[in-house]
């Protein structure tokens, strides 16, 4: 039975992985051993201050130009945080410069100090609330059109943003949740994809199929457009087994998954223990 599944790698942007120059290596490597996507995380600081922290809008552009078939982004974008207009100019120029590869993931963010340290709102309703507005605007500007846009959070008056994406009828959008909080798989349901996590589980786990098949069920109840809707999960596989971890990620493309993001960061080793588990390439599935 062939198992429909496309394969990622994603890998943190701090600590041990906070060097840009690794992370592009990492994403090389990627597409030459036959992994489908790249996808880096989104933070300016982390918990420990003496950990090293990349731009992944910077590393994200690099990737862009030194590779031609893997797909790419920013799971998630700390969307809320950031200037729209200039997120319209950055995610339309990696589009056009990955010739149509980006996707664009966006979420709350797990770390409210990256707001408060800046003097920002770190509540999570209000981050929700800039977030939601964000999105719409976002598309807005996407489509080229003159835009005008007065939310609670933000504005914009009579604005054109040119050129357009590439990808039609917009860059994909998966947007990321932990459940059981319901409200991101709202979100999700009215954009192109979602990426979820589960509280019960800590870094470097998995939730089991049985809940993902939970999660889908909510999120398509609150589906109304039709179309494509991707379902990206991290987790982690034995490259060492013959099917390389085939069999670990079958139940989850049985569930619904599209996009098994392989998790790579300290966790699991240095980046010298990542760039292997990258070499040894994705699962293999059955008639992939």
């Amino acid at each position: 039975m062939a198992v429909k599944a496309s394969c990622a790698i994603g890998v943190p942007n701090v600590g041990s992985f906070g060097d840009p120059s690794l992370l592009v290596t990492l994403a090389v490597a990627a597409e030459e051993h036959g992994w489908d996507g790249f996808f880096v995380w989104d933070h300016q600081l982390y918990w420990d201050p003496e950990w090293a922290v990349a731009d992944p809008v910077v590393v994200i552009s690099a990737v862009a130009a030194r590779t031609a078939r893997v797909r790419l982004g920013i799971m998630v974008n700390v969307l809320a945080r950031r200037r729209v207009g200039k997120v319209a100019r950055e995610s339309v120029t990696l589009d056009r410069l990955s010739r149509g590869r980006l996707v664009f993931g966006a979420g709350l963010g797990s770390r409210a100090e990256e707001f408060t340290a800046f003097g920002e709102p770190g509540d999570p309703r209000e981050r929700a609330a800039r977030l939601d507005e964000s999105l719409e605007l976002l598309a807005a500007l996407w489509t080229g059109e003159p835009v005008s846009f007065h939310g609670e959070h933000l504005t914009a008056t009579d604005v054109t943003m040119l050129p357009r994406p590439v990808q039609r009828p917009r860059i994909p959008v998966w947007c990321g949740g932990r459940w059981p909080n319901r409200a991101p798989f709202w979100r999700a349901a009215r954009w192109d994809g979602v990426m979820p996590t589960h509280a019960g589980y800590g870094l470097g786990e998995t939730m089991p199929p049985e809940d993902l098949r939970t999660v889908l069920g909510y999120t398509q109840e609150h589906r109304a457009a039709a179309g494509p809707f991707d379902v990206a999960l991290e987790g982690q596989t034995d490259g060492t087994a013959p099917d390389r971890g085939a069999r670990h990620v079958i139940p989850y493309a049985e569930a619904g998954l599209t996009w098994w993001i392989e998790a790579l960061g300290w966790w699991r080793g240095t980046p010298v223990d990542a760039l292997a588990r990258i070499t040894q390439g994705p699962p293999v599935l059955p008639g992939a």
